[in-house]
């Protein structure tokens, strides 16, 4: 997946999905809205995103990936956030 000049790979990016997932399901009246979420504070987070934590536009990047990783077509290269099969 790539979002401008960074690339990431679909196993970090299903491993994303996952932390999002786990966040979400924690305690419905607790829940982080999506775009308020960040990641970065995750120690499960894998080392290839660890970069885009230190960048002032990381939320938007987040954002972006996780509407991504939301979207299962992606496995498919449907998703024009995917690179590699056009």
């Amino acid at each position: 997946v790539q979002d401008g000049d960074l690339k990431f790979s679909l196993e970090s990016m299903k491993k994303l999905k996952e932390l999002m997932d786990g966040n979400r399901h924690i305690n419905p009246h607790m829940v982080v809205p999506t775009a308020s979420y960040s990641p970065c504070q995750e120690k499960h987070l894998p080392e290839e995103f660890r970069p885009v934590c230190k960048r002032e536009d990381a939320p938007m990047i987040f954002k972006r990936l996780i509407l991504a990783a939301e979207d299962d077509l992606c496995e498919i290269c449907a998703n024009a956030a995917c690179a590699g099969c056009f």
